[in-house]
């Protein structure tokens, strides 16, 4: 016995069932949760893209703002990779924005980062020719890695280089005898360390002798000094008494001669005295060494 299918039951219930469909997308759709308008954007860059998907997120200060759309070389350019990327309606995306490769943590998932983006910047447009906007693309942080390495080791090459350079067999061979003549000034100082340590002692010594020879003849100046101004002065008494003798009498001329030959020589004892004071001033070393021998002559 065949099953009677009612058709009408069936017919209501797939009319009831579009209709939750119809209104499950208009509420979707305009809630603007599930349904998002975007703007498509060129990014050409040089680099690698390896890692990075079809629906790649795209991020803007770490929020998702879109997804990669397409991947492909440039047709103009067959050096140069072109993504087009698909962007939400209302994301700054400025004219110094800036698309940069990145990987994400350890998993190694490839991402679009957009940087830069100042508030004073306009919003970027297409250029004229092109079809949509063109993002500048920045070198990511493995590109940056490889140019510091590669420098690096191109210094460090150049170092070595350098270095092997300087090091040549010559100069090792004399470092070698440097080093053996500096091990044998060592030796020696080593074992006439007494006589330097005695040496030094002595030095140490004459230096006291002649801190306190400087000091002895300090005062020893002070007082020629002194016995030049007291026979600078009985000179001076001298010669005013022979002159007030000479005028009191005119009896004893041998007797006035005497005094005024000794007023004379004391005063010539007085500047001989005051010479010699300002000689060892000048140069206390004569007391020790005698008086330096003069310059010779022109011809001598």
């Amino acid at each position: 016995m065949e099953s009677k299918v009612n058709f009408t039951v069936v017919g209501l219930f797939t009319l009831l069932l579009s209709a939750a469909l119809v209104a499950i997308l208009l509420w979707l759709g305009s809630s603007g949760k599930y349904y998002k308008t975007y703007d498509t954007y060129y990014v050409y860059t040089s680099e690698s893209v390896s890692g990075l998907n079809l629906n790649a997120p795209v991020k803007l200060r770490g929020v998702e703002v879109g997804l990669v759309h397409e991947i492909a070389l440039d047709p103009t350019d067959s050096e140069r990779v072109l993504l087009l990327l698909k962007i939400e309606r209302g994301t700054p995306v400025k004219a110094d924005s800036v698309a940069v490769l990145r990987t994400q943590g350890l998993t190694g998932i490839a991402y679009v980062e957009l940087t830069g983006g100042s508030r004073q910047s306009p919003l970027l447009t297409p250029a004229p020719g092109e079809k949509y906007p063109v993002i500048r693309s920045g070198p990511s942080l493995m590109t940056r890695l490889d140019a510091a390495l590669t420098g690096l080791l191109a210094s460090i090459n150049r170092i070595s280089d350098s270095v092997n350079a300087v090091l040549d067999e010559d100069n090792r061979r004399a470092f070698k005898r440097s080093l053996a003549q500096i091990d044998q000034v060592t030796h020696a100082l080593a074992v006439h360390s007494p006589a330097i340590e005695a040496g030094m002692d002595n030095a140490a010594k004459t230096l006291e002798h002649s801190a306190r020879a400087s000091a002895d003849l300090e005062r020893l100046i002070e007082r020629a000094g002194r016995s030049a101004d007291a026979i600078e002065r009985a000179a001076n008494e001298a010669a005013h008494t022979a002159s007030e003798a000479s005028r009191a009498t005119t009896a004893v001329p041998d007797t006035l001669r005497d005094i005024h030959l000794l007023v004379e020589d004391l005063r010539e004892l007085s500047a001989s005295m005051r010479r010699t004071s300002e000689q060892i001033e000048n140069n206390p070393n004569a007391l020790l060494f005698g008086k330096p021998r003069p310059k010779p002559g022109p011809g001598e």
